[in-house]
């Protein structure tokens, strides 16, 4: 399976970040590539071990799906790797840069959209994420 690498450089402190990405409080802020979808769900049992899932839907219900994880690794602060129902993998990597985080996220292409179709996509989202976590104070 092809890796498929999207980053960001988000301007907070890596605990302002950490937290943002995964409480459910947060989630529902930034998970979605587009004004045009929201997430009005989120749940997360930050374990390994634990599910978490985030409904993402078009504004207009026109669609919807519920975006599924299993977490198989968290190291505070600095990690964390889930995988998701059809056994792709995600890896999200946080970086201390001074008051700024850099954010990676590695995750395994799927065959259904192209490769850049899903770069796209994922960037987008990790963009939401660092437009809202830039705002909180």
């Amino acid at each position: 399976m092809e890796k498929i690498t999207v980053q960001a450089i988000i301007n907070k402190p890596i605990e302002n970040v950490w937290d943002a990405y995964y409480l459910p409080e947060h989630v529902t802020h930034w998970n979605f590539a587009s004004d045009t979808w929201h997430c009005p769900m989120a749940s997360n049992d930050f374990v390994v071990g634990g599910k978490f899932n985030y409904r993402m839907e078009a504004k207009d219900g026109s669609m919807g799906f519920d975006f599924i994880g299993i977490y198989d690794e968290i190291i505070d602060h600095q990690k964390m790797v889930y995988h998701m129902p059809d056994n792709r993998e995600v890896i999200v990597l946080f970086y201390a840069k001074g008051m700024s985080t850099h954010v990676e996220v590695h995750f395994d292409a799927e065959q259904e959209n192209s490769i850049d179709l899903q770069k796209m996509g994922w960037q987008a989202i990790l963009s939401q994420f660092k437009t809202y976590v830039e705002t909180l104070s």
